[in-house]
Formats: C-alpha cells, sequence, structure tokens
C-alpha cells in the first residue's frame, strides 16, 4: 500500500510546525505540560503516515491510517486547550487549526475509500 503523496508532505510540515510550536510553548511560554502532549501527538502523524508508506496489507495500512486520524484528533484537542488558556493566540490557533483541520479531513478521505475498496 501506498500513501497519498500529499498526506505524507502535509503531516511531515505539520510535524515541523509542532516541533517549533513546542520550542515557543517551552522556551517563551513556560508551558511544559500540553506542549509535550502536543509535541507527541502532532508528530506521531507524520509517523504513522510514513509507517503506512511500507504496510503489509490494507488491513495494516488502514490500521496506520486510522492511528494517524486518532493522533490528529488529540493534536486538536490540545490545541483547542493551549488557545483556551491563552498559550497560543487566536492567529495562531487559527492557522494551526486550519493545518490539523485539512489533515483530519484527508486522513478520514483516506480511511473510508481504502476500506470501502476492502474486499
Amino acid at each position: 500500500m501506498k500513501a497519498d503523496n500529499q498526506i505524507v508532505l502535509d503531516s511531515k510540515a505539520f510535524a515541523i510546525r509542532i516541533i517549533k510550536l513546542y520550542k515557543y510553548l517551552s522556551e517563551e511560554k513556560k508551558e511544559f505540560v500540553m506542549s509535550k502532549q502536543v509535541l507527541r501527538s502532532g508528530t506521531s502523524i507524520g509517523a504513522n503516515v510514513s509507517e503506512s508508506i511500507f504496510a503489509q496489507s490494507r488491513m495494516d495500512f488502514v490500521s496506520k491510517m486510522s492511528i494517524a486520524l486518532k493522533e490528529a484528533s488529540e493534536t486538536k484537542y490540545w490545541l483547542e486547550l493551549l488557545m483556551e488558556t491563552e498559550y497560543i493566540n487566536d492567529t495562531q490557533f487559527d492557522s494551526i487549526n486550519d493545518d490539523i483541520g485539512r489533515i483530519i479531513g484527508t486522513l478520514v478521505n483516506i480511511v473510508n475509500s481504502t476500506k470501502s475498496h476492502n474486499v
């Protein structure tokens, strides 16, 4: 199975944004708990997408992409908490939230279309 090339690029670019956000939160805002959580889940999306490229079967591919989707959903939660507790402002949140929303939509489409083609 081969992951949609765009999701590979998008999830890696998102991971880079998350790493930069983590550095900002830990160095500038001195926030260490939520920043570590968003770092873990936000970088895990791309790791699972990357792992799916060499999936052993269609089921394995769906499993990896589903895990990436769960991690994306968790990341969205942490980003919302960071915004609602004022560690990031509305502008920062809106920008990164647009990215995670696109990634979630793409992952949902990939999982659903792969499942529907399962024989």
